[in-house]
């Protein structure tokens, strides 16, 4: 049973039905899905949310769909993790991991959003679907338009990272690359879903694509026990994964599955493609493009589309949004290696980066149970990493106990300094 009630844009309030279309006719503004929470107050019980299988459809009565989804069947549910260590680094004495570098079925949290897209693109019946994308997206819909035998367009950037263009090629997936940045690829995908009538999964499906970044926010829920932490750090590209885990932590408050939503929402970005914390730091109410220039080329959005949006949550729930340079998100990557095992790519990198400081200004108390959302899996952008070679020596002990012996020699000069 659905429980969808139409489309509503999110500026003026006209609500229209259900359709692949992503902007109000009546205003231009951008539309988002909308539900009947009474009747699934009246009809759901979180008990029976957590008898379900453990990925995102648990949450299916919060989901935009009419009938049985085509995919996403393992996908979600992805741990949210202690991170004992690297909260000592910080100085947090409860901090956590929501860890969708290990998600089915590419490893970042862009296949919660594309298994939501495509199963609604097939309600529609559109038979061939299609994406701009930084690199996450593009390997989310090859791999599930593959799985669901839909041809897929791919449109990306140039100068992607390379595992990224090959993750999304393995799929049979047409991989088109343009010279320029995400907003001039997107720009052309506007034009690309008028004209071909693609189900184009961040343009003419967004409202029903983003509805499922809700499900990371539906899920520290649950995993914490059914509360809410005091703080969330999000990486931000076009700002709506921020925005739908604080839509999520809204919706289960109406359903009465929490008692209250108080979390701060924090967001991070690099400073080489800083438009939403620019914005917020300097105190303008609209959002000023920059040109990206960063390492982090998966958040490296210079217009974003749901900026207005992110800045008026970051805003609403008290937080705050920082930056952080290329050499820092390397820092940050490393940081969560070393200290939890976890190896994320460069958004990753600038979330743990940016929660330093915000632990540095004051902005997030060293009481306060936060939680870092990390979104892609390190071997993605491993050109970011500068690692220098290992060492190769004859298979000889003696050889072995001299390297061991220098190797403690400029450990201990490493202290010393």
């Amino acid at each position: 049973m659905s429980y969808t009630d139409g489309l509503r844009c999110r500026l003026c309030g006209t609500r229209q039905p259900i359709a692949p279309a992503a902007i109000c006719e009546a205003c231009f503004g951008p539309l988002e899905v909308q539900y009947r929470y009474e009747e699934i107050r009246r009809d759901v019980r979180r008990e029976e949310v957590e008898r379900r299988p453990r990925n995102i459809w648990r949450y299916a009565e919060l989901l935009p769909l009419e009938h049985a989804p085509s995919t996403g069947e393992h996908t979600g549910f992805t741990p949210l993790r202690r991170a004992r260590r690297l909260g000592e680094k910080l100085g947090l004495r409860e901090l956590y991991i929501k860890n969708d570098g290990v998600v089915f079925p590419t490893l970042s949290f862009k296949d919660r959003v594309v298994a939501v897209a495509l199963s609604k693109a097939i309600e529609f019946d559109m038979n061939t679907v299609a994406c701009a994308s930084t690199g996450n997206l593009a390997n989310a819909v090859a791999a599930q338009a593959a799985a669901a035998g839909l041809p897929a367009y791919l449109f990306i950037p140039d100068d992607l990272e390379h595992a990224k263009v090959i993750a999304s090629q393995i799929y049979g997936a047409r991989v088109i690359g343009f010279k320029g940045n995400y907003d001039d690829v997107n720009r052309l995908c506007t034009e690309v879903a008028d004209r071909f009538g693609w189900a184009m999964v961040n343009v003419n499906l967004r409202p029903f694509y983003a509805e499922g970044s809700k499900t990371v926010g539906f899920e520290i829920v649950e995993q914490l026990g059914w509360r809410t932490p005091d703080v969330v750090v999000v990486p931000m590209a076009g700002g709506s994964l921020l925005t739908k885990i604080h839509k999520g932590f809204e919706e289960l408050t109406k359903l009465g599955w929490i008692d209250r939503n108080e979390v701060r929402m924090c967001g991070a970005q690099a400073t080489g493609c800083n438009p939403i914390s620019a914005a917020l730091k300097n105190g303008l109410e609209r959002i000023k493009p920059v040109k990206p220039d960063t390492i982090a080329k998966s958040i490296a959005i210079g217009n974003p589309a749901d900026g207005f949006f992110a800045l008026q949550t970051i805003r609403s729930t008290g937080g705050w949004a920082e930056d952080a340079s290329d050499r820092e998100i390397v820092d940050g990557i490393r940081l969560l290696a070393e200290t939890e095992g976890v190896f994320t790519e460069t958004a990753g990198g600038t979330t743990v980066a940016v929660a330093r400081k915000l632990v540095e200004q004051g902005r997030i108390r060293s009481d306060e149970v936060t939680v870092l959302a990390i979104t892609g899996n390190g071997l993605k952008t491993i050109e970011a990493i500068d690692q220098e070679p290992p060492p190769s020596i004859p298979a000889r002990i003696r050889d072995l106990e001299k390297l061991l012996e220098t190797q403690s020699m400029k450990r201990q000069e490493a202290i010393i300094l």
